[in-house]
């Protein structure tokens, strides 16, 4: 799926990977694997994105990025892959009680099996990681 990197896309690719799991007949992830896609599309805005958005949309005209977002089922995984421009590799970090933000890739590592980051020689980078399917080994 091929999105703008703007921050009301977020919820869109949330729909999508909800779709495609309701299709695949995987209830038991639905709601991790929102949260890993809402986690890994929200860092890639972040990178490459627009933070806030004018109120004439004419300006964004050319300036926004795309965001790529993959979700694929294995036997006993569900695969996320999001790609993005910019090529500086997401950074873990420890938040503090009263961040807002940087607690991301502490879920995203909490919640998926593995996860991981492929810096692009033709440009961007894919941050990914796996989501067990219950019941699977």
């Amino acid at each position: 799926m091929l999105i703008p990197a703007l921050p009301h896309t977020v919820g869109k690719a949330r729909q999508y990977a909800r779709w495609l799991l309701d299709t695949w007949k995987l209830p038991s992830v639905v709601d991790t694997v929102e949260l890993l896609v809402s986690e890994l599309v929200t860092n890639a805005i972040n990178a490459t994105g627009v933070a806030r958005l004018p109120e004439d949309m004419n300006q964004l005209a050319g300036k926004v990025q795309p965001i790529y977002l993959c979700v694929s089922a294995r036997p006993e995984a569900v695969l996320i892959e999001v790609w993005d421009s910019s090529s500086t590799p997401p950074l873990q970090r420890a938040a503090a009680d009263d961040d807002e933000s940087g607690r991301g890739l502490v879920l995203v590592q909490a919640l998926s099996k593995e996860w991981g980051c492929v810096v692009l020689s033709t440009g961007g980078k894919i941050v990914w990681c796996e989501c067990l399917i219950e019941g699977s080994a």
